[in-house]
């Protein structure tokens, strides 16, 4: 196992923690305008993504595999000292949150997670990445920063975003490290599925659904027929869930989180 580990920084607030993890291509400021509201019930946690923020990028392939994700989350609820605590996935980071809670679900008070469509990818849309992989991951080895940017989910191609949000994440967008961007497209993406694993949850989960994205309707769909314990919220926003309706999101996380640590 890689002797490297996840960047992670703990914000003020009072209860549990409440581990938060981004999305591809963005970093923990991302919940910037969240930190606040959610501090009134739990203690906010980001967590930065490999190559992304304030983490490093690791040389082994096997880092970027979402079950040593799953390790590397352990070891941050370990070094808290906390023996349960929240979790809350934007994204591909959905995907990492979900399978923690597979993995240890009696360390897990309840999960939140938003639109992600890595993490209910199908067997034919795992096919796809797979068969990409190698050669987008080149593209980035070749172009570095420039092959990043063109990236469809590149902060730059955000629409909602609030300006402050799309200006620091454009900011950050600059310091992504090609390599651990390229060893995500090739390691972590295409094993990121938890269709599998869903229908075995057995914890509180809340989805803030951006109902906004259209190609996420049908994996609300799917998430509402295949995963027990599930409550949706629908909310006025797209992709960028907690970033395009902050004050939607803050209200049904902080009801959720409320509900289940009172």
């Amino acid at each position: 196992m890689p002797p490297v580990k996840l960047a992670y920084t703990v914000h003020p607030g009072q209860g549990p923690y409440l581990a938060m993890v981004h999305g591809f291509l963005s970093s923990s400021h991302q919940w910037n305008h969240n930190l606040s509201a959610l501090g009134r019930v739990c203690r906010p946690v980001t967590i930065d993504l490999w190559g992304h923020g304030k983490s490093p990028s690791p040389t082994e392939e096997q880092a970027y595999h979402p079950d040593y994700y799953v390790e590397a989350l352990e070891n941050i609820r370990l070094a808290l000292g906390a023996d349960q605590w929240l979790l809350c996935g934007y994204s591909i980071g959905a995907a990492l949150t979900i399978r923690y809670t597979q993995a240890y679900p009696e360390h897990v008070i309840a999960h939140i997670f938003t639109n992600s469509s890595s993490a209910f990818a199908d067997e034919a849309q795992i096919a796809k990445w797979r068969s990409e992989a190698a050669d987008s991951a080149a593209r980035i080895h070749r172009g570095g920063l420039k092959a990043i940017s063109r990236i469809p989910v590149h902060p730059r191609f955000a629409k909602r975003l609030p300006p402050d949000l799309y200006a620091t994440l454009m900011e950050d967008a600059q310091t992504l490290s090609p390599s651990g961007v390229a060893h995500t497209l090739s390691h972590t993406t295409p094993n990121a599925s938890i269709r599998h694993l869903a229908g075995h949850n057995s914890r509180p989960a809340l989805l803030a659904h951006g109902k906004l994205e259209a190609r996420f309707a049908g994996s609300r769909d799917w998430a509402v027929a295949h995963m027990p314990h599930l409550t949706v919220v629908d909310l006025q926003a797209g992709h960028a869930v907690n970033m395009e309706d902050s004050e939607g999101f803050n209200q049904a996380v902080t009801e959720f989180v409320g509900a289940h640590t009172l």
